[in-house]
């Protein structure tokens, strides 16, 4: 990127980070890019693909000879497209983040973030994101250290991408998601900055789930089903909007068991499946017990 010129990839992340991944697919192809912007548009591409739940097409695209950040991103394709290659994908992750050649490249070290962070090993994530260098690491770090319900270390590292750039959409972000953890009067505040995402970009599932997760918190669930349902027509298999409709059918009294079936058929791995499952069968012993 020229210094103190335009950046010619800002719409694409933008798009990318707020959830907007068909619309960064649609818009990638951009004139005369250098050819470390032309990789990193390749990996914005790509990981936009893995959002979309395409995994074996970007397995098959990105071939051997392809620049280390791509490589990176075919391993988190790999990864998350089937259970039975998690150890293969981890011990390739872990030979390259060995390397001395590659191991300290930014999108390499995100990957290995967001997998260990998969994983629940966040102590091992940190290990190779907590150096930080780019907005995507810091962001990361936020969401692991709000995994870790350690807010105060996530305020730490939204200070420095304030610091960085205040305006950015991932500080934006990182701060709307350390508001809703740290709840209260930071709410309003979450709230505020979903509602201003929604009036410049396009809405997208991402900012509709950030606006309704804020308005469960404030006890307004008719509004968060409202946004909820605006969501589901964007996408109709997307994880949180379908966990958001379970939580908040049930504050509103509504049947909640198409959501969570949805949910179980489509994210089998989701949190909420995995409690309610842990849930019935804890009912199902108790009555066996008592039987």
């Amino acid at each position: 990127m020229a210094a103190g010129g335009p950046d010619p990839l800002f719409g694409l992340r933008n798009s990318f980070y707020l959830g907007a991944y068909q619309a960064a697919i649609n818009n990638s192809d951009i004139p005369s890019l250098s050819t470390d912007d032309a990789v990193e548009r390749d990996s914005i591409v790509y990981r936009s693909y893995i959002a979309l739940g395409s995994y074996q097409l970007v397995i098959n695209e990105i071939d051997s000879s392809a620049a280390t950040p791509l490589q990176a991103v075919k391993l988190l394709a790999l990864y998350l497209s089937n259970p039975n290659n998690k150890e293969m994908t981890i011990s390739s992750l872990q030979e390259w983040l060995g390397d001395p050649a590659i191991g300290n490249n930014p999108i390499l070290r995100l990957v290995a973030g967001i997998i260990f962070m998969h994983e629940q090993d966040y102590n091992e994530a940190l290990k190779h994101t907590n150096a930080g260098g780019t907005m995507d690491l810091h962001a990361l770090n936020v969401q692991i250290f709000l995994k870790m319900h350690r807010s105060d270390y996530a305020e730490k590292q939204l200070r420095i991408m304030q610091q960085i750039d205040e305006d950015h959409t991932l500080t934006q972000l990182a701060n709307a998601w350390l508001n809703l953890a740290v709840g209260g009067s930071k709410i309003q505040e979450a709230y505020l900055i979903f509602q201003d995402f929604s009036e410049k970009y396009q809405m997208t599932s991402l900012i509709l789930n950030g606006k309704a997760v804020c308005c469960m918190h404030m006890g307004t669930f008719d509004e968060a089903e409202s946004l909820l349902l605006e969501a589901l027509n964007k996408d109709a298999k997307d994880p949180e909007t379908l966990a958001n409709l379970v939580v908040c059918s049930l504050h509103l009294g509504k049947p909640s068991s198409r959501y969570l079936s949805q949910l179980t058929l489509s994210h089998p791995d989701h949190i909420l499946v995995k409690r309610a499952k842990s849930a019935e069968e804890s009912f199902d012993r108790a009555v066996q017990t008592n039987a």
